[in-house]
């Protein structure tokens, strides 16, 4: 079914045409124009894993807005089948844009700390479910639910042997010893760069949210592990400044970028390298003969 035909199930008649875009990874999405009225973004599964899925987006969506002061595209509509968003437009490339989104997501990590990890009900993470069980230890809640979660996935059991597996284990085992202890606060959870685009004035603006009450640097790993522009490196040095970042938080990253490199493995056919990535990061953690 086309992504014209689900619209007009949905009741919205007025759509006359959906132009295709690309960029994500797990839907199907389109500028969709309407007679009489401005454009939306559109999105939807070829084949809905669930009924909540754009439903805990939306919900999503609204959280980092209304708790974190995050701008976010309008929800127009969202059921089982069909997402509907106003538009955002693509980010500026300049370094005062994410100067700018540096003290936005300082905004949000710190002005939404949470006594406990998890979320209030489970929501999803591309075509997975992301649970979010409460737990007061978010290195427990992290070990669970973010990392050993993904080791009975089909693609993940094909990519990672034995003792890849026994080597996760003994790493989600060090945990304490690995980082260091932190609040839970609220995160957008999939925060690659593609994930961050600007409002008509020019302001940062987020899609595509896997909500969490976690450690805040699950968002600074996945930005700073998908390849963001040139023009972001400012980003980090402010951030860094505005929540008090000690020396070592770069040499973190790759432990805690795990969780999106399974998940990714998990998900698609073509891993971009996350094997090869999780191999290196859990090389330490292997027995040695």
């Amino acid at each position: 079914m086309t992504l014209l035909e689900r619209l007009h199930l949905a009741g919205m008649r007025e759509v006359v045409a959906v132009q295709p875009v690309t960029g994500g990874l797990a839907a199907l999405a389109g500028i969709a124009t309407r007679r009489d009225a401005p454009p939306v973004f559109v999105k939807a599964f070829a084949d809905p894993p669930a009924d909540d899925v754009f439903v805990a987006e939306a919900e999503g969506l609204a959280a980092l807005r209304e708790l974190g002061g995050v701008a976010t595209p309008e929800v127009i509509l969202a059921d089982r089948d069909v997402l509907v968003l106003s538009v955002l437009r693509p980010r500026p490339r300049s370094e005062a844009f994410w100067e700018r989104f540096a003290h936005l997501l300082a905004h949000l990590h710190l002005s939404t700390t949470h006594p406990r990890f998890g979320w209030h009900h489970d929501n999803w993470l591309g075509r997975r479910r992301q649970v979010n069980t409460w737990n007061d230890d978010g290195f427990a809640f992290f070990a669970q639910h973010r990392l050993l979660r993904w080791l009975d996935q089909p693609r993940v059991e094909a990519a990672l042997d034995a003792e890849d597996r026994a080597a996760l284990e003994r790493l989600c085992d060090r945990l304490p010893d690995l980082l260091p202890e932190r609040p839970a606060c609220l995160t957008h959870g999939d925060l690659w760069a593609q994930n961050v685009l600007a409002t008509a004035d020019g302001e940062p603006a987020l899609i595509d949210p896997a909500v969490s009450y976690l450690w805040a640097e699950v968002d600074l790993a996945h930005v700073w592990s998908t390849s963001p522009p040139p023009e972001a490196r400012r980003m980090f040095e402010v951030y860094a400044e505005l929540t008090s970042l000690d020396a070592d938080w770069e040499a973190r990253m790759p432990v805690i970028q795990l969780r999106q490199h399974l998940a990714v493995l998990a998900q698609f056919d073509d891993d971009w390298g996350a094997a090869d990535q999780i191999r290196a990061v859990l090389a330490p953690f292997r027995t040695r003969s």
